[in-house]
């Protein structure tokens, strides 16, 4: 009975992750770091770490990234977008 128990937490918990990991992928920036962008660097991510601002998710490699670009979100955010549309146009 226990073993039924743990194969269903266990399955659970697999899906749980999958599902996490498909909903990470869908930032903006083409999942780049968004500090990153800001730096004037290209750094891909998987979006595992990432921020909701204006409902729309911005991902980063890092946390020390995240808590970096919240110093100043809105400047951070506009040197990103100056950057990625020089960078990665259209």
């Amino acid at each position: 009975m226990f073993s039924a128990y743990l194969k269903s937490a266990v399955a659970g918990a697999f899906l749980l992750g999958f599902a996490t990991t498909a909903f990470a992928a869908t930032g903006e920036f083409d999942n780049m770091c968004t500090m990153g962008l800001a730096t004037g660097q290209d750094i891909k991510t998987d979006c595992s770490i990432n921020a909701q601002l204006e409902g729309k998710t911005y991902c980063f490699g890092s946390k020390d990234a995240m808590a970096e670009f919240m110093k100043s979100p809105k400047e951070n955010l506009a040197k990103a977008h100056t950057y990625y549309s020089k960078k990665h146009p259209g």
